[in-house]
């Protein structure tokens, strides 16, 4: 049996990696972007759909949008929740811009991501990308996925249990792309030693549980924890399982203390 193709990227305290599934095209993209002067960290997981080919450029438009804005910098003077929903905005630009040069499909995708600068974490989601948040092995809360099965969960027609394999699962109310500009939901935490985050497509979440999920992010190797986890989705999901895409981070006592230790010093030096 031939051993699954992963796309593994690494930075200090997260990782994300994708699989090709059973798909002809990979419509998930990921970045997992760094400052280490800034102790900052951008994580930007994007679902792409849209037809004869406009799923995978919106999910690449997604990330490159990304990586434009972070080389840009204006993550460090504003607002974490300000800095990512004008992110939101400018991909849903770009996927329109996109749209304009295409005979055939219409890009469009989901987003899900997340800026940790210091000790605060933000976030925003539009679409059924998620992100899970861990304290230990506690999950402290979830996105909610802008969909119709979603919706009926809320009105408790059907479990969350049954959420991912609802018919109505892939049909969503929110996406980047389209005429109209995307609604975003946003999150916020402060970031403590023992929390985790894994940020994810629907193609993971569908087959994996919260605690399988928690427990991956928990893992020191990150990497090795990415394999495992994808490999278990892949398994579940057969021949035909979607694109997969997921992003782990963990937060460590050893960079807590780090920063403790440079507040310290910073006292003790008088700045």
């Amino acid at each position: 049996m031939t051993e699954p193709q992963f796309d593994i990227v690494t930075v200090p305290m997260a990782a994300g990696a994708r699989a090709l599934g059973g798909r002809p095209v990979q419509q998930d993209e990921l970045v997992c972007l760094y400052d280490a002067r800034e102790d900052t960290r951008l994580l930007v997981l994007a679902d792409g759909m849209g037809g004869d080919g406009a799923g995978e450029l919106a999910a690449r438009g997604v990330v490159r949008t990304a990586r434009k804005l972070w080389k840009q910098g204006d993550w460090r003077h504003q607002p974490g929740a300000l800095f990512l929903e004008a992110f939101c905005q400018a991909a849903h630009d770009e996927l329109r811009r996109i749209g304009q040069t295409l005979k055939h499909g219409e890009p469009h995708s989901t987003v899900v991501a997340l800026l940790m600068r210091r000790d605060r974490a933000n976030w925003v989601h539009v679409g059924d990308s998620r992100l899970y948040r861990f304290r230990g092995r506690r999950l402290l809360g979830c996105t909610e996925d802008h969909s119709m099965a979603q919706q009926r969960v809320r009105r408790g027609e059907i479990s969350m249990s049954q959420l991912a394999s609802a018919p109505d699962q892939h049909q969503l109310l929110r996406g980047l792309g389209g005429p109209a500009s995307p609604i975003v939901d946003h999150g916020c935490a402060s970031l403590r030693p023992g929390q985790s985050f894994a940020l994810c497509s629907d193609g993971i979440w569908e087959h994996l549980s919260p605690a399988e999920l928690g427990r991956f992010s928990r893992q020191r190797n990150r990497p090795q924890a990415l394999r495992k986890a994808l490999s278990l989705a892949l398994e579940r999901g057969g021949k035909n399982v979607d694109n997969m895409a997921l992003i782990v981070v963990r937060v460590s006592w050893s960079r807590w203390l780090q920063q403790i230790a440079a507040r310290l010093g910073a006292i003790m030096s008088g700045n």
